[in-house]
């Protein structure tokens, strides 16, 4: 579907030559000699690669139809992770790869929403935060208490985090999905 670059919004996903983008910023510009333009950010979504586009005004762009579906994570089926479309009971399997770093922060029975463009995974929207039990890490030392002081962990996801020297394994923490920090015990 062709869309004008007037009527470009935050969010927007562009089916552009070079991939798939989403529009980040954009600011119309009408100079005082010569024709008004649009100055775009662009960032692509299947690599999170940001570029930055001029184009001049109502020149038309292909606009990319995103489908979100609200998907449950059943289980891992070998390498690959196997997800549960929650209005139709339809399964799909995705392998690890389509995730990127979302695969560390899924755990059996979490809600995530899939992006889907022509049967491709482009994206996982997640919770700013989840639950995860630590499934190992170093004792914390009584009097091993310097002020920020932080250990590895590793977390029933494989994913490993900084963590206080409190936290001990079996408890369980909160982590930040877009940074990957420790945020508290949960």
């Amino acid at each position: 579907m062709a869309v004008s670059t007037n009527d470009l919004k935050n969010g927007m996903t562009l089916d552009l030559p070079e991939g798939l983008f989403s529009v980040v910023e954009f600011q119309h510009v009408k100079p005082g000699k010569g024709g008004a333009f649009v100055r775009t950010k662009l960032k692509n979504v299947r690599t999170g690669a940001v570029v930055e586009r001029t184009y001049r005004a109502d020149e038309k762009l292909e606009q990319a139809i995103i489908d979100k579906r609200e998907m449950q994570f059943l289980y891992r089926d070998g390498s690959e992770y196997v997800f549960m479309d929650t209005s139709t009971y339809e399964q799909l399997q995705v392998a690890p790869e389509a995730l990127g770093d979302a695969a560390n922060y899924l755990k059996e029975s979490d809600q995530v929403v899939l992006q889907l463009y022509i049967g491709e995974i482009v994206g996982v929207d997640l919770p700013a935060a989840v639950e995860l039990a630590v499934a190992e890490t170093e004792p914390g030392v009584q009097g091993d208490r310097v002020s920020g002081a932080r250990k590895p962990a590793t977390l029933e996801t494989g994913l490993v985090v900084q963590v206080p020297l409190f936290v001990n394994p079996g408890d369980s923490i909160k982590v930040d999905t877009r940074t990957g920090v420790y945020l508290t015990r949960a």
